[in-house]
């Protein structure tokens, strides 16, 4: 059971990173339910296959490329949403940036990109959209986060930006609640993508056997057993539909709130025998 057609009809979403992984399955999530959307991206390679994938759902799809770390082009981005559509009344900030290094190892260039793209392109993003969401007094801001609960180690980088993240989350919506603006964030847990795929294989040691297989192993993947509660790994539609709720009448008064998607994985259950039912296999 899914939610209504007609959940976000007549809304305007517009979704960074919204080429590929999470943020694609956001948009198209989104698109399911009745909104416009614009996807925005550095690699515009990404952006016209899921453009085309959104509109085969029936809705609108526009496509902007730029970077989150420029201001104006931020700013560009926001109106060229409400040149297309008229408006805008939700923004999710997935776009992302991260490589494993040691922190000893980590250059100040390195440093400087993945803040950029983070903390910063979150920050531009969203006082961009502000004042056309002030003046309807109606918007929705979801940031993905990551790193929120634990250390990081290999990415002080973005464990830091999405820290900062986190209390911006929370700052925001205390500010703008009073202009209708809710501010919500999720982290979402273990959901493969070409981007933590790509991860996964930095970080293997050497002479281990990568059988990483590009978007054909990712699918094989999603779904598979996981050492969480529920017993399996997530998929970009999971996090889209968390995404889609808080974005929702049903989620009016819900705000500056942090929502782990992950099928329990933060309480640690890695540690329990293969026998205990909180590590059933999945599907059973």
């Amino acid at each position: 059971m899914g939610f209504d057609p007609s959940t976000l009809e007549g809304q305007v979403a517009i979704v960074t990173g919204g080429g590929t992984g999470i943020g694609r399955g956001i948009a198209l999530e989104m698109a399911r339910v009745g909104a416009k959307i614009v996807i925005a991206s550095r690699s515009v390679e990404h952006l016209e296959p899921a453009a085309k994938e959104i509109r085969q759902t029936g809705a609108p799809c526009k496509v902007v490329q730029m970077d989150v770390r420029d201001w104006d082009a931020c700013h560009r981005m926001a109106q060229e949403a409400v040149n297309a559509f008229g408006r805008v009344d939700i923004l999710v900030n997935n776009a992302a940036g991260n490589f494993r290094v040691p922190a000893e190892e980590l250059t100040q260039n390195g440093w400087q990109s993945v803040i950029g793209i983070d903390l910063n392109g979150t920050w531009n993003c969203s006082r961009a959209v502000f004042p056309v969401m002030k003046q309807q007094q109606h918007g929705n801001i979801v940031n993905i986060l990551a790193f929120t609960d634990r250390g990081a180690p290999s990415m002080v980088h973005a464990a830091s930006a999405k820290g900062g993240i986190l209390t911006m989350t929370m700052t925001l919506a205390a500010e703008w609640g009073p202009y209708g603006i809710r501010v919500n964030a999720i982290t979402p847990g273990r959901v493969p993508t070409l981007g933590t795929q790509r991860n996964l294989r930095l970080g293997l040691r050497r002479g281990e056997e990568d059988d990483l297989g590009g978007e054909e192993g990712v699918a094989q993947m999603q779904g598979t057993a996981d050492d969480s509660p529920v017993g399996r790994t997530g998929s970009p539609a999971d996090i889209g539909n968390a995404a889609v709720f808080l974005c929702s009448d049903l989620a009016s008064w819900i705000t500056g709130v942090h929502l782990h998607v992950d099928g329990g994985r933060r309480l640690g259950t890695g540690g329990l025998p293969a026998d205990t039912p909180l590590r059933r296999p999945a599907g059973s």
